[in-house]
């Protein structure tokens, strides 16, 4: 589920010392770095949060890792695809195995559901319509309850992919007294436009009782119809999750690889402290250590002595990227956004942060994606000179007591921006130091305001953030920019505040265009007018670095997040390890 393009310091508790559940040869112990934080499945505020949910529930469609392409997970096999006049019709078959954890089928009535949940007025649901918003209609089939046709305008593959990638909830459980049912899609779509929400009861009565259910932290009050169910969560310690006994997917007939759960557990043992992660995966109380530093990485792999555990690298769609709040007085024109920019070491922050292990890109596109990336656009380089001509072309001046300029009402404005992250990231930190120090070369203060996860997260939907340091995640299946830039995700999720008519419609139209290369046209005018306009600048693409126990073997290690398929993962024999 949500596989688009998207965005701590805890108490430190050792898995060695802490009360943790009793492992099994059969348990998988994964170290994460931060608590999931919140596990409604609508809200899903960060990659661990959707890495459980992805295994708690099931979508129609799933990835398969090794051949970097969507493949039917809830449903027999890929949707027939159709044209009629302007609309692309998308037609699914569930699985006749599919159920519930209760033993009722998964039906065409919980994906009518699931939709309507996602456009319900009242729920924490701003991402899953703009993410999912372009589906315009469900329709049934009346003569098999498994069977159903969406549409939607637009007739990019993309939109096929994405029609079927977000986790179908349980009506019965979730509304049993079918109050959704008596609302038209069609209506709580259009209760989501400000000014315009009817509070009918059904939809009132199905609000409450949906909050009440509280999943945004008792997740267990949600089953879904994924193969693991949550067992324990303490925040900021674990996350540990139990293989169903009863799951529907051991009834598939030789069924591939996305029905396949492997491990009996799958433990998330929260560590933030990246050196006391380290010393846990070498005494082996953790089993994988997904995205560890470059410095220990390469010196474990160098290390001679540890010789119980295997290493894997790849080139990943996960960028870093610096994001400039055009809300901010001081940051609205570009060409001030532009100066700020040039003040980035790339290469230098690439070499010094991930040891060599990262690529620069001139965008949000990777560089590994052929014509859609725009090789023609230079590389951003660090240029102090540069930066200066433009602060000046942008209006203003170096005086004693900094940059200043005069606007038209005659406001005096200081440059000294603040930089924010998320607190306790090396990278991030070095990132902020460099740019702090190039900045102030040229006589600009910098402050650097490193930030606890949950309060960051809070500051960059607030817009209480000049200049930010975010993760993005991207994926090589699709593009859509809808939750970072386009103008309706300010506020949730396009913490940059940009958004013009002409970006808006460029990002809408990238999205719905079938044809590749006039989509590769697009997404390179797109990137263009990134670089032009500056709401955010990419500084560099991760390379994944993951390193396991040599007792695990079908990591599927790869460049799509998390870096690995957890459900996947197999223990070898006692005594046996990898060659």
């Amino acid at each position: 589920m949500r596989r688009f393009l998207l965005g701590i310091a805890s108490v430190l508790c050792l898995v060695a010392c802490s009360p943790s559940p009793s492992h099994q040869s059969s348990t998988i112990r994964i170290r994460w770095p931060r608590d999931p934080e919140n596990l409604d499945p609508l809200v899903a505020p960060n990659s661990h949060a959707v890495e459980i949910l992805n295994l708690l529930h099931c979508s129609l469609l799933s990835i398969d890792y090794n051949q970097k392409e969507f493949v039917p997970w809830l449903v027999e096999a890929m949707p027939v695809v159709r044209q009629r006049d302007s609309l692309t019709l998308v037609t699914y078959q569930l699985r006749s195995e599919a159920s519930w954890d209760n033993g009722l089928p998964v039906l065409a009535s919980d994906v009518v559901f699931t939709l309507k949940v996602m456009n319900c007025p009242g729920l924490p649901n701003e991402a899953s319509r703009a993410q999912y918003g372009f589906i315009q209609n469900i329709e049934p089939d009346p003569a098999d309850e498994r069977r159903f046709t969406l549409s939607f305008r637009g007739r990019a593959r993309e939109l096929v992919h994405s029609s079927g990638d977000y986790p179908i909830l349980p009506e019965h459980q979730l509304d049993p007294q079918k109050h959704l049912r008596r609302v038209s899609l069609a209506a709580l779509r259009a209760d989501t436009v400000p000014n315009k929400r009817r509070q009918q009861p059904d939809i009132t009565a199905f609000v409450q009782r949906y909050q009440r259910a509280n999943l945004n932290r008792q997740p267990e009050n949600l089953a879904g119809c994924g193969p693991y169910r949550l067992v324990d969560w303490q925040t900021d310690r674990y996350v540990a999750l139990q293989r169903k006994a009863n799951w529907w997917g051991d009834r598939v007939k030789a069924a591939p690889p996305q029905l396949q759960a492997k491990p009996a557990a799958i433990d998330y043992e929260i560590i933030a402290d990246e050196a006391t992660a380290v010393l846990a995966l070498r005494r082996g109380d953790i089993d994988i250590y997904p995205m560890m530093p470059a410095k220990d990485f390469l010196a474990l792999r160098q290390n001679k002595a540890a010789t119980q555990l295997s290493f894997y690298t790849a080139d990943s769609y996960e960028m870093i990227a610096a994001g400039f709040n055009t809300r901010q007085p001081e940051l609205q024109d570009a060409r001030t956004r532009q100066a700020l920019s040039y003040l980035f070491d790339i290469p230098g922050l690439i070499q010094a942060s991930q040891q060599g292990m990262a690529y620069p890109s001139v965008s949000l596109v990777s560089p590994a994606a052929g014509e859609s990336y725009h090789d023609s656009l230079p590389l951003l380089t660090f240029n102090t000179q540069r930066a200066q001509d433009l602060l000046r072309s942008a209006g203003w001046q170096q005086q004693a007591q900094g940059w200043t300029r005069r606007v038209a009402n005659g406001t005096l404005q200081h440059l000294k921006p603040s930089i924010s992250y998320r607190a306790g990231n090396p990278a991030y930190e070095a990132i902020a130091l460099q740019f702090r120090t190039a900045a102030a070369k040229i006589g600009i203060p910098v402050q650097p305001r490193p930030t606890e996860a949950s309060l960051f997260t809070e500051h960059l939907r607030t817009g209480n953030v000049e200049l930010y340091l975010q993760l993005l995640s991207g994926n090589p299946f699709t593009y859509n920019f809808t939750p970072i830039l386009h103008s309706q995700s300010i506020g949730w999720g396009n913490f940059t505040g940009f958004g013009t008519a002409a970006s808006d419609q460029l990002i809408e139209a990238i999205a719905t265009e079938g044809d590749p290369k006039r989509q590769a046209h697009l997404l390179r005018k797109f990137q263009y007018l990134l670089r032009q306009e500056c709401p955010l600048v990419v500084l560099y693409f991760l390379q994944y670095r993951l390193a396991a126990t040599n007792r695990l073997t079908n990591l599927h290690a790869t460049g799509i997040r998390p870096g690995y398929e957890a459900a996947a993962i197999q223990s070898l024999p006692a005594g046996t390890i990898q060659p």
